[in-house]
């Protein structure tokens, strides 16, 4: 972030409409027109506002693109919605954090480390790192950052602690986007806040959106994120994939990346299968029991649909809809009500109408029995009538008893109970609507609301998704099972999407000549070797081998710390070929090639080799693990190897044991010690 002597001079406020709309900004991109490394240059060039070349702290620069959102006005004042987009140049060099955490748990930690990190922020509403603003820490007067000293209590901040203000500002969680792209065109999404996370204007699709369509104009390579997201307070990866077949963030492309405990790609869409075509049938069955309130939510949702609803999947979509109507229904009441209607009605009934007119007579006499204040469940009157007909004609007439005539002008009432979320019946006075019958699909009054629908919900995701809560099932193997695959799909959260693929040159303009290069570096013989991705070069069509050479050189000294010094000497395979031999006549279709050289000095060779560190450790756990994955490991003491605590019988609430000895040390000397002291 860039922080400033002085504060900037007053800009004239900038008309609204005269902003790109940060809803279909970059528009019309086409392919990037070069590397990553390259593209962000120009990009910051063209459409953001170039921070002043002083300041506090060099190593965090940041500019700024302000933006309209569509035609949306801000819903406090009425005026015109506007974000800003940060985007901070961290010098990794001089940074606090020289390594990144999200590469090594996704697979990326044999990359070297990178020269440049680009954070790309979105600040929650009406907060921006480009406005420089900061409490003073003894009387909350808002400074601009480079003022030190307060103008009311006289306080003074030392550059320590702005510089602890500053990074805080990188780590915030209220973000309401927070991308990181290293040098070489990986990256990660960290933070995406949409209307529940905080956000008065921008959705979480509006946020995507936009984060998809930047990475296609700077020409982002691969980007991970991981999937700790929670909507209606649950864990969304699990429920979305339940629906879909993938995680949220797979609406956008993403996928499989990394999974926790060794997991596989192949596991995991396995977990998915398992898990969203357990047939809802087996929970249905009461064996000669009392029947449970999951099977009454069950019976409900499946009278109320018109569609067959036959697995958890099936019940999870059709749940979901429901609430995302009944959402835009409270917003906009009338015209959501008739179309609402609309979606989950129209299907005429298969049944005889004597049997569907002797059922409703037995439920008639049974709200007739009770006294008029007192409602009736549909649980309980289900179970009054059971004897009368199948469960399914039961549960088509309780889904269109609502709003008929009984009696002595009284008419069947029905409401969704605000505590317990069941539906209830009872007679009330009043006359039968004359053109339709209202049930309880058809009923404004008698919609499920969406508080209902999201109690249900939740109760539905712990009795047939949570594996720590998840109910029996008919036999011990299945629930197992079944169990087994919900814990996979939560311990898969690494997903990444691939947006240009290595090998391959991003433009087939003839104009320039395309080759995805790599660097050998001579002499340099060990086995633990950082895993450096190609990069693209871009030359005139007529350069040379020495052009190459040159290009080569410098496109990796740009990128990453370790080839500050690399001189590239050879070009691998044509090391007896002049260095002024055109390039486009000696590879002819050759895509990609190797440049050998020398790194001049050791400067970076150690601490700028990979992104996992200097520091080496192995890891060998049970579950077939071999890298780190973000998981909790101890180290045993004795053979220093590394493990999940998970796998080792510790739980994730447990403290960490004074010694940790694994499995196998104990094995060779069982009697001295236990494996958990």
């Amino acid at each position: 972030m860039v922080v400033n002597c002085r504060p900037l001079k007053r800009m004239k406020r900038r008309v609204t409409a005269d902003l790109c709309d940060f809803l279909t900004f970059p528009s019309g991109f086409e392919s990037p027109r070069g590397p990553f490394r390259t593209n962000i240059k120009s990009f910051l060039m063209e459409h953001a506002l170039f921070p002043p070349p002083s300041s506090l702290f060099p190593h965090l620069m940041t500019w700024q693109i302000s933006f309209r959102v569509g035609d949306l006005t801000d819903g406090l004042d009425s005026s015109p919605a506007v974000v800003s987009l940060d985007i901070v140049e961290e010098d990794v060099a001089r940074s606090r954090s020289v390594y990144c955490d999200q590469c090594r748990v996704v697979g990326w930690s044999g990359h070297p480390v990178c020269c440049k990190r680009y954070h790309f922020i979105i600040k929650a509403d009406g907060n921006s790192i480009g406005g420089y603003r900061k409490p003073c820490t003894c009387c909350a007067y808002v400074l601009h950052v480079s003022e030190l000293r307060c103008k009311i209590c006289n306080h003074v901040t030392t550059t320590d602690d702005v510089e602890d203000w500053v990074y805080h500002q990188l780590e915030d969680t209220t973000h309401l986007l927070h991308g990181v792209v290293h040098a070489n065109g990986y990256g990660h999404l960290l933070r995406v806040n949409g209307r529940e996370g905080g956000s008065r204007i921008l959705s979480g699709c509006h946020i995507m959106d936009f984060w998809d369509r930047l990475c296609k104009t700077l020409g982002v390579r691969k980007v991970s994120v991981m999937d700790v997201s929670k909507k209606y307070g649950l864990e969304y990866r699990l429920l979305h994939a339940i629906i879909k077949g993938h995680p949220w963030y797979g609406d956008w492309g993403y996928e499989f990346g990394a999974g926790s405990f060794a997991l596989t790609v192949d596991a995991y869409k396995s977990a998915v299968e398992t898990l969203s075509s357990i047939p809802l049938s087996i929970f249905l069955s009461q064996g000669g029991k009392l029947r449970t309130h999951l099977q009454d939510v069950i019976s409900f949702y499946q009278s109320l649909s018109d569609c067959e609803l036959v697995n958890t999947r099936d019940l999870f979509c059709y749940l979901i809809n429901l609430i995302r109507d009944a959402h835009k229904s409270s917003s906009r009441v009338e015209d959501s009500t008739s179309s609402k209607c609309n979606t989950i009605t129209g299907v005429s009934s298969s049944w005889p109408k004597n049997d569907v007119e002797r059922v409703e007579e037995a439920m008639l006499r049974v709200l007739k029995a009770v006294s008029e204040s007192t409602w009736v469940s549909w649980r309980a009157l289900r179970g009054a009538v059971c004897k009368v007909a199948p469960p399914n004609l039961l549960d088509h007439c309780l889904k269109e008893l609502g709003g008929k005539a009984a009696a002595d002008g009284m008419i069947v009432g029905t409401r969704c109970n605000p505590d317990s979320g069941a539906f209830e019946y009872r007679l009330e006075p009043g006359n039968p609507p004359s053109n339709c019958t209202i049930g309880i699909g058809t009923s404004a009054i008698s919609c499920p609301s969406e508080e209902s629908l999201l109690q249900d919900l939740r109760f539905l995701y712990e009795c047939l998704l949570h594996p720590k809560t998840m109910v029996s099932y008919v036999t011990e193997a299945t629930k197992d099972f079944a169990s087994g695959s919900a814990e996979k799909l939560l311990d898969c959260k690494q997903f990444v999407k691939e947006y240009m693929a290595e090998n391959i040159p991003p433009t087939t303009n003839p104009s320039v000549l395309c080759l995805s290069c790599n660097v050998e570096i001579m002499d340099e013989m060990e086995e633990n070797s950082p895993n450096h991705p190609p990069e693209l070069i871009v030359l005139p069509p007529n350069a040379t081998v020495s052009d190459l050479k040159l290009e080569a050189s410098r496109a990796f000294q740009e990128v990453y710390l370790m080839f500050k010094r690399f001189r590239g000497e050879e070009l691998l395979g044509y090391s007896g070929v002049d260095d002024s031999t055109q390039v486009k006549l000696l590879l002819e279709s050759v895509e990609c090639v190797v440049v050998r050289g020398r790194c001049l000095g050791k400067n970076g060779l150690g601490k700028y080799r990979m992104e996992r560190g200097i520091e080496r450790w192995t890891i060998d756990c049970s579950c077939g693990a071999k890298n780190d994955d973000g998981e909790r490991m101890l180290a045993c003491d004795v053979c220093g190897v590394w493990q999940h605590t998970r796998c080792s019988g510790i739980l994730d609430s447990d403290s960490v044991p004074a010694k940790f000895i694994c499995r196998r040390c104990r094995d060779l000397r069982p009697n001295k010690q236990s494996l958990v002291l």
